[in-house]
């Protein structure tokens, strides 16, 4: 995730909202107002999403100030204020809505993530996201886990090799897929890790004679095969469990040695966290 992607984002989300004016604000609002809004917190967790609002109203117009009072990772309650934005009546208008949606949307995400880590606390392993984000909209998905103190799983298709079920059946087995893998990323000068999913512990046994794989991933594995994949893996790669997995459950499957556990629940079924832009 980069500034310019940032960026881009930003003034692809204005051009969406925006289009050729905000007409309700420019109709009705002297040219010339000024005034200042209050981002008001109405809920409890953790805030996020304080540094691309203020790209946001950046974008909008350079002139607009910022007086900012939280930082994103901050535990919040309701009554907080995260920030005044001083400035143009009607430029704090045109930006109000990408800023309060980006917001409500990370600070859901960041207070999930954060929520979930305190059920696996104490225990050897680290949270991940998957790819199952809002198109277009997956970096600030992952920079809001990342703030709830959660960890990234691969952005895309194209940061590391993750060899699923499908790739398996498709390729015509466990040792086909590997090795044509492996066959690719030589002649491509490739080095990305290679992930494996598993579906029962034959097929954990079976990447594990191929060699060269950096995680196996436990998919839908129950408590107890779970185990024994964890002490047939060893020290030889690393574990991964995922397939389901919600607050109920999280911290039984961390109990039981993995490395890392991935959520997809963290960006694709969170509720909007409560904010809300006042005048003052």
């Amino acid at each position: 995730m980069t500034e310019k992607d940032l960026k881009k984002f930003i003034q692809n989300a204005l051009i969406e909202d925006v289009g050729d004016g905000d007409h309700t604000s420019l109709a009705s609002i002297p040219s010339n107002a000024t005034s200042q809004a209050h981002l008001l917190v109405k809920d409890d967790g953790i805030i996020a999403g304080v540094e691309l609002a203020k790209m946001i109203f950046n974008e909008v117009d350079s002139s607009l100030e910022i007086e900012q009072f939280l930082q994103d990772g901050d535990k919040v309650k309701f009554g907080d204020i995260a920030f005044i934005v001083k400035g143009s009546s009607i430029s704090i208008l045109t930006g109000e809505r990408l800023a309060l949606n980006c917001m409500q949307h990370m600070s859901a995400i960041a207070s999930k993530t954060a929520y979930l880590n305190t059920l696996i606390s104490g225990n050897n392993c680290k949270l991940l996201d998957t790819r199952k984000t809002t198109p277009l909209n997956r970096n600030i998905e992952k920079w809001a886990v990342k703030i709830g103190g959660g960890e990234n799983h691969r952005f895309g298709l194209y940061d590391m090799i993750m060899i699923k079920d499908n790739h398996i059946d498709f390729a015509g087995g466990i040792e086909n897929a590997i090795q044509k893998t492996k066959t690719y990323l030589a002649e491509n000068n490739k080095n990305l890790d290679i992930i494996v999913e598993a579906r029962g512990l034959t097929e954990v046994n079976e990447i594990l004679s191929q060699g060269g794989v950096k995680r196996i991933l436990l998919d839908n594995f129950d408590y107890k095969t779970t185990k024994q994949a964890v002490a047939i893996i060893g020290s030889q790669c690393q574990s991964e469990s995922s397939g389901g997995i919600t607050e109920e459950t999280i911290a039984e499957y961390a109990k039981c040695g993995v490395d890392f556990i991935s959520v997809g629940a963290l960006t694709h079924s969170v509720l909007n966290f409560d904010l809300s832009l006042k005048a003052i």
